[in-house]
């Protein structure tokens, strides 16, 4: 009895402890949607938040008044390892130093420091306190409006009276060469402008690339304060102003400047000049007034959770990122960390056809088209590519940067044998025409690039009889299976490539090669003994690096009979090690089991393929589980085509954008989703 009272005892003691733990007390704050905030910032574990247009991104920092680096889409050359093509960091335009009463502030003066990401403005601003002197504050924007161009707002409120001196820095990474530069102040009656301007060439010298920058200064012409020039040297040039300040004033003033390239305009150093100047004219409020009805316009497009304020805030940041690393009117396609940073060295893979494209294309036709309009610009390079390898039509390199020749370093066998990425394109060519039904497009670019990848497979098949074109030789989507032969999703997007190719010939009154639906009815899925779907011809339960099979019922929609989705499913969760594989796998199986009505494994899912990946403080992603290399926009636009296409149940049909049933993640009310597709409609499931 002794015994069992004791155990009860336990038993009540723990269940009152867990009571009080677990009792509602002061509600706890519920994760704002818009704005993620850290508090506390820690630089030895500090993961920048990015403030980007579509061109040009800026890379936070934890230090004050610093930015970790700023990224130019399209800017490559040649350095480092691999011997490829590799993303260049441009100018630091936007790095500044502040005195207060001759003492330059550091990190170790700055009190209640603390750094927020409006998604809503696509806005970072870091707030602190100097002593009992001075509150600070200062927002990065990449302008939505001016791709080449950010702008640095920065405010000082004193608390006693006070003497400030600001500095802006141009600074040049060290892979530039031959820095040049320059400062010139233009006269006007109305305005007197300073310009900090330098020049470089690439490490190879095959682009030049130039800033420029300008302060903003709220006082009227002829009242500004005094700019003055300071040459440190080659690599680093500051202009600089002071200002006296009276207890409870708040002054403030911007600094304003543009980025850009030989690879974006032929007179990139007077541009740059140019650009500036015209942004130093606009003004500040003109400036954030269209920046902000840009970013209006984007968020038209947006996604709305009821019954998981977490799950919402995530999701904005996943569209927030999105949206910032692309932008419409460019032949520019992301890369896997976008314009975060230099990771993959800014190459461009099927992360973008088919992991974040169906996301945009969705959401913002518009810029969904510029990502095509990449890969049709570098069609002919497709072409040689496939001559090269023995094959006709177009093979696609598996890493493509600014020429669209094979940019994967020789090491990773993926450039050679990873032929899935021309099925990616292709497909991604044939849902743009889905969702938008532009015949015209279809005729003139979609059509190129579905002929010419159909003729690919037609060419790389094997035929060794009925039911046996093979597809031999292969890095399969998982790509820890190398040279496999007959790789389940290689071979299923490949007769989707085929098909579809049919279907736009039909459409557009073309005679198709009737060979394609011949090689396309002949070409093998391969199942298990049990009938769950072989992954490829030699594959015996061995763990995946990421999804393969599972993409056969999407995006594939190859398999489409429930019992075998769920079957395939069963066997292949279990298969994905916990660490160290990137973070797209369990968005498809959280999408798929929405589509088979289990909320709960949606649940568990849609959170396992992110929430262990996040990294602080702005709970950016990272590859893979335990990884630190953000932000992982691959990760994001899976995440996303879980929510849109799952838990939303969209579906890109020949038609149009469709919906179909879906199951919502356990916990979750409703789900809306606005803005969707060229008649900007609206879907909702739940309440």
């Amino acid at each position: 009895m002794l015994t069992i009272r004791s155990t009860r005892l336990k038993f009540l003691l723990c269940a009152w402890a867990l009571l009080f733990v677990t009792a509602p007390g002061p509600a706890a704050a519920q994760p704002d949607p818009w704005r993620i905030t850290a508090a506390k910032v820690d630089p030895g574990n500090y993961y920048g938040a990015t403030v980007a247009n579509g061109m040009l991104g800026i890379v936070s920092s934890p230090e004050p008044f610093k930015v970790k680096s700023v990224v130019l889409a399209g800017a490559y050359d040649q350095y480092g390892r691999g011997r490829v093509s590799n993303f260049l960091n441009s100018f630091n335009l936007l790095n500044m130093y502040l005195e207060v009463d001759g003492k330059r502030l550091s990190a170790a003066d700055a009190t209640n420091f603390r750094q927020e990401l409006d998604m809503q403005r696509a806005a970072l601003t870091t707030t602190f306190d100097y002593a009992d002197k001075a509150t600070i504050s200062y927002t990065y924007y990449a302008l939505r409006h001016l791709p080449f161009t950010a702008l640095l707002d920065v405010s000082v409120t004193a608390k006693k009276d006070i003497a400030v001196g600001a500095a802006s820095v141009m600074e040049a990474p060290d892979a530039l060469r031959d820095v040049q530069n320059y400062y010139n102040e233009i006269d006007r009656p109305h305005v007197t402008l300073s310009l900090l301007t330098s020049s470089a060439r690439s490490p190879t010298g095959k682009l030049q690339l130039c800033a420029s920058t300008s302060f903003l200064f709220s006082e009227a012409h002829g009242q500004e304060p005094r700019v003055i020039h300071e040459m440190w040297d080659n690599n680093m040039h500051l202009m600089k102003f002071s200002k006296a300040l009276k207890a409870g004033q708040t002054y403030g003033y911007g600094v304003v400047g543009s980025s850009i390239t030989s690879a974006h305009h032929a007179d990139p150093l007077n541009e740059a000049e140019r650009l500036t100047i015209f942004a130093r004219l606009e003004g500040r409020e003109r400036l954030l007034a269209f920046h902000a009805k840009a970013w209006n316009e984007l968020w038209k497009s947006d996604i709305q959770i009821a019954g998981d304020a977490q799950a919402q805030q995530d999701v904005h940041s996943m569209l927030y990122h999105l949206y910032s690393f692309s932008r419409a009117g460019t032949s520019f396609s992301p890369s896997p960390m976008g314009l975060s940073g230099l990771g993959y060295n800014g190459h461009v893979f099927w992360d973008t056809d088919l992991w974040m494209f169906p996301a945009l294309l969705v959401l913002h036709p518009e810029i969904a088209k510029s990502l095509i309009e990449y890969r049709f610009q570098r069609l002919e390079p497709a072409r040689r590519n496939a001559f090269a390898h023995g094959f006709q039509g177009a093979m696609f390199p598996w890493e493509s940067a600014d020429t669209g020749v094979e940019e994967t370093p020789v090491w990773a066998l993926s450039g050679p044998f990873e032929h899935h990425i021309s099925a990616d394109v292709a497909l991604a060519a044939w849902q743009y025409y889905c969702v938008t039904q532009d015949r015209d497009w279809l005729r003139e670019k979609g059509w190129p690039i579905l002929s010419a990848t159909a003729d690919f497979w037609a060419s790389r098949v094997e035929r060794n009889g009925p039911g046996h074109y093979d597809i031999k030789n292969v890095v399969a989507s998982d790509e820890w299976a190398e040279n496999v032969d007959n790789d389940a999703f290689t071979n299923a997007a490949a007769q989707q490539n085929l098909r579809v190719a049919t279907a736009a010939a039909k459409l557009l009154g073309l005679r198709a090669n009737p060979d394609w639906l011949q090689v396309a009815q002949n070409i093998p899925l391969l199942k298990m003994a049990d009938g769950v779907t072989r992954e490829h011809a030699t594959y015996r339960g061995e763990g995946i690096k990421q999804g393969d099979v599972n993409l056969l019922a999407y995006p594939l929609k190859v398999v489409t009979d429930p019992a075998q989705i769920r079957k395939d499913l069963a066997y292949y969760e279990t298969r994905v090690p916990t660490e160290g594989t990137p973070a797209m796998t369990q968005a498809i199986f959280a999408l798929l089991y929405s589509h088979l009505g289990d909320g709960d494994k949606a649940r568990h899912f849609f959170r396992d393929a992110y929430e262990p990946n996040l990294l602080p403080p702005f709970r950016v992603i990272a590859e893979t589980k335990g990884g630190t290399n953000p932000y992982f926009a691959t990760g994001a636009g899976g995440v996303l085509q879980a929510v849109l296409m799952g838990f939303g149940g969209l579906d890109i049909t020949p038609a149009g954008i469709t919906q179909r049933k879906s199951t919502l993640p356990t916990g979750w009310q409703s789900v809306k989703i606005t803005g969707v597709g060229p008649q900007r409609r609206t879907y909702s499931v739940g309440q």
